[in-house]
């Protein structure tokens, strides 16, 4: 047997066993890996399925965040109508309430001056009765003075009636 015949038969003998096992191992290996593949192929139809659905989710959400927006947006301006309306009728209310206390105040003035006449009305009025009364006690009193001197004057009418009869007995 020559030397290429032996190396090849223990070739044969040593690798071709290992070769076997190699050859089955990568057989193992392949089916293994068309399992992984096919399962990964099944992950991927997965996510691919999922990534659509965030995807039909995400315009979803967009929309309804767009919807939100423009609602928000809405109710702002009429917030923004609102409030212009309110600060019209409040400061329309207030031209009012100045115009009222203007009023109030001229009427107020007015009637201090009524008062202020009929006080002075009502002075001069008493100032009057006042001396209405004075010259009325004068009259008054001149008439018991003059009650009085008549009285006198009869007592001395009296007294010298009395005196001449006496001086003519």
């Amino acid at each position: 047997m020559s030397m290429k015949e032996a190396v090849l038969a223990a070739l044969k003998e040593l690798v071709l066993p290992e070769l076997q096992v190699l050859k089955q191992g990568q057989g193992e290996i392949n089916a293994t890996l068309t399992l992984t593949n096919k399962r990964l192929d099944d992950l991927n139809l997965h996510l691919a399925d999922q990534s659509r659905r965030i995807d039909d989710t995400n315009k979803r959400i967009d929309a309804i965040h767009s919807d939100l927006i423009k609602r928000i947006d809405d109710t702002n301006t009429r917030f923004d109508a609102i409030h212009s309306d309110l600060i019209k009728r409040i400061d329309d209310t207030n031209t009012r309430f100045d115009a009222i206390h203007s009023d109030l105040i001229k009427r107020i003035d007015d009637t201090n001056k009524r008062i202020d006449a009929i006080h002075s009305d009502l002075i001069g009025r008493v100032d009057e009765t006042n001396r209405s009364i004075a010259r009325l006690y004068e009259v008054i009193v001149r008439r018991e003075e003059h009650t009085d001197l008549v009285g006198r004057v009869r007592l001395l009418e009296q007294d010298l009636a009395e005196i001449k009869r006496r001086v003519a007995a």
